[in-house]
């Protein structure tokens, strides 16, 4: 089975090719740079570079977020718009889990983080188990503060990861101190190969019903963060 994953769902792109035995090949853009333009061809320098056609494809698996509402979107509508044309299975894959992913040998918490501004962050607790990713706490948005007295109770270190773990990282030693630890920059970046193993024996997604998972924000908490920054910006 080979496998393409695309993740746009933050400012890094990542397009992956693997199959049951290895990652073939992958590409990874750390740049700020519009994914509407550069996720296309970076899926046709990948596959040329592979010696593989599209039609070689078994299974198209995308991150499907939380992250940038217009990242998540770019790569959700690419991912099946390809599903479709080419007539095969689509599965969609946490974008945190992603992260996660390349932390196989911490033996403790796993905790990827995006940035949502106003203190709140995009977060999800995850460990290896028999060598397998799992959820420990679901994704959630969540104020960083309240996060660290979750992760405080469960009195074990926690490995945070991610791009945006420099806005957050002295608030995080300050509330968590040596319980926290920080990934190395190398393990910051998704690793799409790592999405195409994970997503390859995923369920697939109805096509389409499949959509994007922002993680929104509750009605209620949303309108007050809204008067919130009017009340800023008056």
């Amino acid at each position: 089975m080979k496998v393409l994953a695309i993740d746009t769902s933050n400012y890094p792109l990542g397009v992956g090719l693997a199959d049951e035995n290895k990652v073939i090949g992958e590409y990874i853009s750390n740049t700020k740079k519009n994914h509407s333009i550069r996720a296309m061809p970076a899926i046709e320098y990948l596959l040329k570079d592979c010696e593989t056609s599209p039609q070689e494809l078994d299974k198209i698996v995308v991150a499907k977020g939380p992250g940038s509402y217009t990242g998540i979107r770019i790569g959700v509508t690419i991912a099946k718009t390809l599903a479709w044309s080419l007539q095969i299975p689509i599965s969609g894959v946490s974008s945190l889990a992603a992260i996660a992913a390349g932390a196989h040998y911490y033996p403790h918490f796993i905790c990827p983080i995006f940035d949502a501004r106003r203190g709140r962050v995009y977060t999800g607790l995850y460990r290896y188990i028999n060598g397998q990713l799992t959820a420990e706490l679901e994704d959630q948005n969540v104020l960083l503060s309240d996060w660290c007295e979750e992760l405080k109770r469960k009195k074990e270190p926690v490995l945070f990861m991610g791009n945006d773990l420099s806005l957050h990282r002295s608030s995080i030693k300050e509330m968590l101190g040596d319980q926290a630890d920080f990934a190395p920059d190398t393990l910051h970046n998704p690793r799409p190969g790592e999405l195409a193993k994970m997503g390859m024996n995923m369920p697939e997604e109805d096509l389409h019903s499949f959509v994007p998972n922002y993680i929104r924000l509750a009605e209620a908490e949303a309108k007050w963060l809204e008067k919130q920054k009017e009340h800023e910006e008056g």
